[in-house]
């Protein structure tokens, strides 16, 4: 039996070098691969990023709206309401209307009247160059 090295040398210069090329393609697709990989990889952890920033908006957005309900179901906001929205008082309250005087009747304004000065060709250079 021969040695695997003894085959080795047996092959010719020819048979080596489609060997070469066919591992030397072999190693070309396995890089491609590799880079697809990387750039699939790069995706992901940007897109992880996008949504972890996400969740956090939203847990935030949850816990301001929780609060929300947590006042709305309160007495005060009850009350508050009751006051400003429905004009309800409590007993013993007196409530203050206030009514506009209709007897006073605004003075309209004067308009201001415009007076147009006609200036000649000299005056309005005059006025450009020297700012008279």
């Amino acid at each position: 039996m021969m040695n695997f090295w003894e085959k080795i040398k047996k092959f010719n210069w020819a048979d080596r070098r489609i060997i070469l090329i066919v591992v030397i393609v072999i190693l070309v697709f396995l890089m491609m691969d590799f880079n697809n990989r990387m750039v699939r990889s790069l995706q992901l952890e940007k897109q992880e990023q996008q949504l972890n920033a996400r969740i956090v908006a939203l847990e935030q957005t949850k816990q301001r709206l929780e609060a929300d309900i947590a006042y709305a179901n309160s007495d005060r906001a009850v009350e508050e309401w009751a006051r400003e929205e429905a004009k309800l008082i409590n007993e013993g309250d007196v409530p203050i209307i206030l009514q506009a005087q209709s007897s006073a009747a605004a003075a309209p304004t004067p308009t201001p009247l415009i007076e147009t000065v006609e200036l000649s060709r000299l005056e309005i250079w005059k006025q450009l160059f020297w700012g008279e």
